[in-house]
């Protein structure tokens, strides 16, 4: 089995498809997979293959996420307004966040203790 994101105009992930090993070419699965696809869809040619395994394209492609097509990866939705992508595609809070059970306050800014909830 193999893995499809169904990209929109914007390169956002919108459906996640899978595609039989018996249509796939295994000397060329991901353009197999995309012919298989458009023709299954209709017509529809933008697809991207993604590792459920996060072997390749950064890691599985979820509905939302955005696909870079020069870094060839799937970017996760930006959890916060403040947060930033970093050179690993992976997005950081502007302050580090401290050992143990802390979660995001975007309107504080910073990271609260959870343990004290």
């Amino acid at each position: 089995m193999a893995h499809f994101a169904k990209l929109d105009d914007d390169n956002i992930v919108i459906e996640v498809n899978v595609v039989n090993n018996e249509v796939l070419d295994a000397n060329d699965e991901e353009n197999s997979g995309i012919a298989f696809l458009t023709e299954w869809s209709g017509g529809y040619s933008n697809w991207r293959q993604t590792s459920y395994n996060g072997n390749f394209r950064k890691q599985y492609a979820g509905i939302g996420y955005k696909y870079d097509a020069i870094a060839d990866v799937f970017v996760a939705p930006q959890p916060f307004e403040s947060w930033l992508l970093d050179e690993n595609f992976d997005w950081q809070a502007p302050i580090p966040k401290p050992d143990g059970l802390y979660y995001w306050d975007e309107d504080l800014g910073n990271w609260v203790n959870g343990e004290t909830l």
